[in-house]
This record gives C-alpha cells, sequence and structure tokens, in this order.
C-alpha cells in the first residue's frame, strides 16, 4: 500500500515500549485535505495522527507508527487512559457541516486497505478497530453518526455480532442474576464497562449516563434503530456475549 510521505507532523514522541493495540477512527472537521495536513503538522497546535485519508483515496503518513502520535487525547478504554502510546489514529477528510460531508468510496476502500495491513502487522483484534468516540464518549462524537461501520463489518474487519439464541440469552441473564444485577440500567453499565467503555461516573451522573448510551447507538445500532430511539439493552447484550467468545 502507498502512501504520500512528504508532509510530516513534528507533534509526536516515543511509545514507551508501549505495544499497540488499538486502531482509532477520527475524522478532521476541516476544510479539506491541505488544511487537514496543515493543522496536523503544525507544531503549535500540538495535535497529529499517524495517517490522514482523503477524499479521493489517498492516504497520507504523517508519523511513523513507532512513535506515539497525538490524536486520542483525554480517553480511556479497558482501564487504560493513555490511549496514544497503544494506538494508531486515523483521520479522515471529513466534515459533517462542509462541502467534504461524505463518507466517498474511494476514501473507505483505502480505510479497509489500511486497517487489514494495520490489523495484520500489530495482530490487532477484531474488537479493537475503534471511533474517537468510543474512547471519549463524553467530548467527542466523531466519526460520527453516517461512518459506514456496516462496511467494516461486512469486509470483516470488525466484529459482526451474531444473533443470539434462547439459550445464550438465558445464559446471559442467569450471569447478571449471579452478580446481583436486577435493573437494566446495572447490566447496561456493567456491559459497557466489560466491552472497555469509560463507566466510572456515569452512575452517579445522568448527564454522563446518556452520553454514553447515545455513543455506543450511534456507534453499533442500525440507521432504524437509531431513529426509532430503541433500547440499546438487548443489542448490548448480544455485544457482550460476542466478545467475550472473542478476546483475546
Amino acid at each position: 500500500m502507498k502512501y504520500i510521505t512528504k508532509y510530516k507532523s513534528p507533534n509526536y514522541n516515543s511509545r514507551n515500549s508501549s505495544k499497540i493495540q488499538l486502531i482509532i477512527i477520527h475524522y478532521t472537521a476541516l476544510k479539506n485535505t491541505l488544511d487537514a495536513v496543515s493543522y496536523l503538522c503544525n507544531k503549535e497546535k500540538k495535535v497529529s495522527s499517524h495517517y490522514l485519508i482523503s477524499q479521493n483515496g489517498t492516504v497520507y503518513n504523517l508519523v511513523k507508527d513507532k512513535f506515539r502520535a497525538w490524536h486520542a487525547g483525554q480517553g480511556f478504554w479497558q482501564e487504560i487512559t493513555d490511549i496514544n502510546s497503544i494506538s494508531i489514529g486515523i483521520e479522515l477528510d471529513y466534515n459533517p457541516n462542509g462541502k467534504n460531508n461524505k463518507f466517498s468510496f474511494k476514501m473507505i476502500y483505502s480505510l479497509k486497505k489500511l486497517i487489514l495491513k494495520l490489523q495484520k502487522n500489530y495482530e490487532i483484534n477484531k474488537n479493537s478497530i475503534l471511533a474517537h468516540s468510543d474512547i471519549a464518549p463524553f467530548r467527542k462524537i466523531d466519526p460520527g453518526k453516517n461512518f459506514p461501520w456496516q462496511e467494516l463489518s461486512t469486509s470483516k474487519l470488525i466484529l459482526n455480532l451474531k444473533k443470539l439464541k434462547k439459550v445464550e440469552i438465558k445464559i446471559m441473564e442467569k450471569w447478571f442474576y449471579v452478580h446481583n444485577l436486577k435493573s437494566k440500567k446495572q447490566k447496561i453499565i456493567l456491559a459497557l464497562s466489560l466491552i472497555g467503555y469509560d463507566t466510572r461516573e456515569v452512575y452517579k451522573n445522568s448527564k454522563l449516563y446518556n452520553k454514553l448510551i447515545t455513543a455506543y447507538r450511534i456507534r453499533y445500532l442500525n440507521y432504524e434503530d437509531k431513529i426509532k430511539n430503541k433500547s440499546i439493552y438487548n443489542d448490548l447484550i448480544k455485544h457482550l456475549f460476542n466478545y467475550m467468545l472473542t478476546k483475546k
């Protein structure tokens, strides 16, 4: 896979031997690719990513994989708070309020090729391809509600959640019962926590709880269920069961 390497960001430091475990997908929210390159390579901005993918599918390598790019900011996943040290950051030339407000076919094609290469190079689990909003649900929304996660699922790059059988649902409900979890909210929060989300403050803060639920809905529910404002409970139980089966 070919990259444009003539632009280099100065905004990086050492991973300190941390193993690459995650791929984080962002959008730039800028006018175009040139603006994004300028921003990500500006020393004063103190922001960067390893890769940037343009609307026409061109892939820019701005920071070498071996270095710690500054793309995630304050985040959390599976008890880890230094997300930059264990992740690869991919920015997409997309702005929901701009002319570049489509995830083009060429962009997504290049993204899938890049993810596949990174998965092979670093043995990254299908559970570990994340949205910026997954690791920072209380302050970030990218890559947003229109990002085509189904494209990645169809290409078998991310976990494809299979429907649960009745016996499997009973297994999960029994597991919740054994752990004295009675309300749906308790079960939802525990499931989100086990998958990796930051649930540290949501028990006592309803605003943060709602933000977390919104982030999960945008990421995992299909379009029709998002519109209907469907409960995430059944989907989350399915997700947790599938996650436990595929966790390394």
